[in-house]
Order: structure tokens, then C-alpha cells, then sequence
């Protein structure tokens, strides 16, 4: 199965860039829907994009036009470029790998450790 490490995230003011990565070891990207989530303090889990065969990309409403993902089959790796952050997308961010079953996705059972992102 597939093992995913987050090194990254930081402090940015707001207005600014962050790019997020997750390195995938044990087997690669593409045979999985990978994806980002992020929980703010003192909410719920919730997602923020994904990227399925390596076209296929979904962002939540609240990202849209500000966030990219991507994905990087040679180097196993999956990213997540964030623009224009704002004090509200302070959250620790996780990505996650949920086996593909043809055009569709399983949950979510693969998980980073999740890298912190503060927006100020």
C-alpha cells in the first residue's frame, strides 16, 4: 500500500503563496485518487481538492481559482499550489490516497501526517 509524507506547510501572510507537497513510497500515485484535506481549529475534516488519473481534478467551492493540484507520476509525488491565502485556510492539511476501482474512488485510507499552514 501506499505511504505518503508531507513535509512542507508554514506561515505565510495573507495574500500570499504556499505550495504543499506529499511524497507517495510503496506504490505510485496514479493507481490511486489522491487528495487534499485540511481541518481548521475547532471544525470538522473537510476537502479541499483532488486529482484522479492524473486529469480528473475536483476543488471545493471555497478554493476554487485558488488553489491547484497536482500530480507528478516520475517523482510520486502529488502538490498543492495555494494563492491568495487568507486567514481562514489556517489549517493543518493532509493528503490522502483512496484506491481507484475503476472510474470511482473508495474512502479515503491512506493518509499523511498533515503539515500545518498558517495564514496572519
Amino acid at each position: 500500500h501506499v505511504q505518503l509524507v508531507e513535509p512542507g506547510g508554514g506561515s505565510v501572510q495573507a495574500g500570499g503563496s504556499l505550495r504543499l507537497s506529499c511524497a507517495a513510497s510503496g506504490d505510485s500515485v496514479k493507481n490511486y485518487c489522491m487528495g487534499w484535506l485540511r481541518q481548521r481549529p475547532g471544525k470538522e475534516r473537510e476537502a479541499v481538492a483532488g486529482i484522479f488519473g492524473g486529469e480528473t481534478t475536483y476543488y471545493a467551492d471555497f478554493v476554487k481559482g485558488r488553489f491547484t493540484v497536482s500530480q507528478d507520476v516520475a517523482r510520486n509525488t502529488m502538490h498543492l499550489r495555494m494563492n491568495n491565502l487568507q486567514p481562514d485556510d489556517t489549517a493543518t492539511y493532509y493528503c490522502a490516497a483512496a484506491e481507484a476501482h475503476g472510474s470511482s474512488c473508495g474512502d479515503f485510507g491512506f493518509w499523511g501526517q498533515g503539515t500545518q499552514v498558517t495564514v496572519s
